[in-house]
């Protein structure tokens, strides 16, 4: 059975590289999924409070014959909880949904500048860690600014920027800056949205080379490139498929060429203007 590689975050608390994403999933396909991932040997699932679908995921979880320490829980604070006093009511009710006691990592969902909280809101999240009652703490869809203002304000760097990533929406500025500052990236929509990223006949030529698929090499193109990924999926066998990914590696040539792809920018919000649930 596959297992993915862990990596160490900056406040010592080690990660399963490779997860899976819930996404889009609601309750049911949540929980089905879940207990789909573990069975093929992940250790990772990444859910928010937004999804709908944290009590699916704890279904899953407290049925596992695993040992909780076994699996990697993240959930993320929604827009309209932002605040130091609602993010301590808002962790409290997503603990409550997961069934858990303590939580692997925590994430601000988005910055929401414009509502101006969010540096409060990751006062509360260090509280949070300082208690003991989540592991590490972390941001997504962040950028520099937004990272600079809670690092500055606080002197607490976070684990995990999570945002929208793949081949041909790089982030290569953000993610490198961030590895400057000990943030390991975590990739939302690794594969794209819709299908297109994985039709383009270089991934079909280099998939073919290895004896894999199209999602095999971005997935491994992620891996290379130090990112957390968590490819989100229903079905079980595409489940069982994407962690198959660390029996290969891309050749020098083969990044080469993902890298010289043309950049098409952004599938979802730009983290600079997003209103959503504010």
């Amino acid at each position: 059975m596959p297992s993915a590689p862990l990596i160490t975050l900056n406040d010592g608390v080690q990660i399963p590289q490779l997860g899976l994403g819930v996404w889009q999933l609601d309750d049911a396909q949540a929980y089905a999924s879940s207990k789909a991932a573990l069975a093929a040997g992940y250790r990772h699932i990444d859910t928010a409070m937004i999804y709908g679908n944290e009590a699916g995921v704890g279904r899953a979880v407290a049925e596992s014959d695993l040992a909780r320490e076994q699996i990697f829980i993240t959930t993320k604070l929604w827009n309209a909880d932002q605040g130091f006093d609602n993010t301590l009511r808002a962790f409290d009710a997503s603990l409550e949904r997961l069934g858990l006691e303590t939580l692997d990592l925590y994430l601000i969902h988005w910055a929401i500048p414009k509502k101006g909280a969010y540096r409060d809101t990751w006062k509360a999240f260090v509280r949070l860690q300082q208690e003991g009652r989540v592991r590490s703490i972390g941001v997504s869809n962040f950028n520099v600014e937004h990272l600079e203002h809670i690092i500055d304000d606080t002197g607490v760097v976070p684990s995990v920027n999570q945002i929208e990533i793949h081949p041909d929406f790089n982030q290569h500025a953000l993610s490198q800056w961030c590895r400057e500052k000990g943030i390991v990236t975590e990739a939302w929509s690794p594969l794209g949205q819709g299908g297109e990223l994985l039709k383009l006949p270089l991934f079909a030529d280099i998939a073919q080379r290895h004896g894999k698929t199209p999602a095999h090499v971005i997935l491994r193109w992620h891996l290379h490139n130090g990112h957390v990924v968590i490819p989100r999926s229903s079905n079980a066998q595409r489940i069982a498929a994407n962690i198959d990914v660390f029996d290969f590696e891309l050749t020098p040539q083969e990044l080469e060429a993902i890298a010289q792809l043309k950049q098409t920018g952004r599938l979802g919000p730009d983290p600079e203007t997003i209103e959503m649930g504010i």
